[in-house]
């Protein structure tokens, strides 16, 4: 078997799991969990509908880059949600329908680092820390080294890019952002984008931006900035080495339907498409007919952030007065500082309140410099009903109260 495998840390849900073996919650308290980032929206009927009609094209085998209508759909929801140049983001070129982000953050990884390149040192894959540990995974197997670029309350939790080494770019093949960020819920601006956009130019590297929270926001006038809309504003209409990556499965409730998309520069994208003619399953039919009516409608976008904001300013006005907590910038993550270690923190809180979050440093690395950017935090998932995250909110302040008294 590959060596590689073993530089894999179990996954956070996994060292969760085992947190929490031997406890007893008090069983008079239904358990609540806020520590899986699965929505609990319901799911758009229309597009279960749409499903549902379409079911006797399972018959029908399916391309790797799907149908043109679904890519086309893609690109003309990219094009209007984040301001692109009429025509220079085409399915033709530009876009390729995924089944979930997650395998295809691995998978273009796996496409995107050089084992030959020109250099004798590892090539370096730069993620954000704390972080989604595809990331790290993705980065071993295909024969890179992660680097760390940690996400502080002192840097608002967006990476210091002007603090990494010039070394560190050199041998950089591949810069992951996550905006909005899991689990921080930090958006990256655009000034920051720019700049990476250089980086990438003067030293030759691939930005890959995670944006699948990028639909759960609080202000309709400000929606968080894409890296294609930065690409635009800079004139770059051929997406030069940057590529993005979405979902249907925070904007639209569809976590199960396993939809979403790639896209950016045509000459990363087509021997991306190549690869997946060897490496992973094509959308079936139904999905991508499904999918075409859920890009193709806000309303129920819109809806679905009505329902987060709600939830956000009933939670933070319970929990604010006894924790370190703030509204993100975006997603359905809240960051909360723990008043003790928050692997204690999160044991002691299921065994008194039967509530479920996911420690901080479960999701974090140590960094160059021996720290580690996730301890002393939780996140906490608001993807339930308001009633089900108030009640939640509710036993955190009873649990964080008892452990002032």
């Amino acid at each position: 078997m590959n060596s590689d495998l073993q530089k894999l840390q179990p996954y956070p849900f996994e060292k969760l799991a085992k947190l929490k073996a031997g406890v007893t919650p008090p069983t008079e308290l239904e358990h609540i969990a806020l520590s899986i980032g699965e929505p609990k929206h319901p799911s758009p009927a229309f597009v279960i509908d749409e499903l549902s009609r379409n079911l006797d094209k399972l018959a029908n085998y399916p391309t790797t880059a799907g149908t043109i209508e679904l890519r086309q759909t893609i690109a003309d929801w990219a094009t209007r949600r984040f301001k692109l140049q009429a025509g220079s983001l085409t399915g033709a070129d530009n876009v390729l329908p995924v089944l979930g982000t997650r395998e295809a953050i691995f998978a273009f990884t796996q496409c995107a680092i050089n084992r030959a390149s020109a250099t004798d040192a590892t090539p370096l894959l730069l993620s954000p820390n704390p972080f989604y540990q595809i990331y790290e995974g993705a980065a071993y197997l295909s024969g890179a080294e992660p680097y760390y670029l940690s996400c502080t309350a002192d840097n608002n939790f967006v990476p210091d890019f002007d603090a990494v080494p010039e070394a560190v770019w050199q041998r950089c093949q591949l810069l992951f952002l996550c905006s909005p960020s899991n689990p921080t819920g930090a958006v990256t601006d655009a000034a920051t984008l720019a700049k990476l956009i250089a980086l990438s130019d003067q030293y030759d590297f691939i930005v890959a931006s995670d944006e699948c929270y990028s639909e759960i926001y609080f202000d309709e006038a400000k929606p968080p900035v894409g890296l294609l809309e930065v690409c635009a504003q800079l004139g770059r209409h051929d997406y030069k080495n940057c590529v993005v990556f979405h979902s249907l499965s925070k904007r639209s409730n569809l976590p199960g339907l396993r939809s979403g998309f790639v896209a950016g520069d045509a000459s990363l994208i087509a021997p991306f498409t190549s690869y997946r003619t060897y490496h992973g399953s094509a959308m079936s039919i139904p999905v991508q007919l499904a999918s075409i009516t859920a890009w193709n409608d806000e309303t129920h976008v819109l809806e679905n952030r009505d329902k987060y904001r709600e939830k956000f300013a009933a939670v933070l006005e319970i929990l604010e007065p006894v924790m370190n907590v703030r509204m993100p910038d975006a997603g359905f993550y809240l960051w909360a500082e723990t008043p003790i270690p928050d692997d204690q923190f999160t044991q002691g809180l299921f065994a008194q309140q039967n509530l479920t979050v996911l420690p901080g440093s479960y999701v974090s690395r140590e960094d160059q410099n021996g720290d580690l950017p996730g301890a002393g935090f939780v996140r906490m998932a608001l993807v339930a009903t308001l009633e089900e995250c108030v009640e939640g909110a509710m036993r955190i302040r009873r649990y964080v109260e008892s452990l002032k008294a």
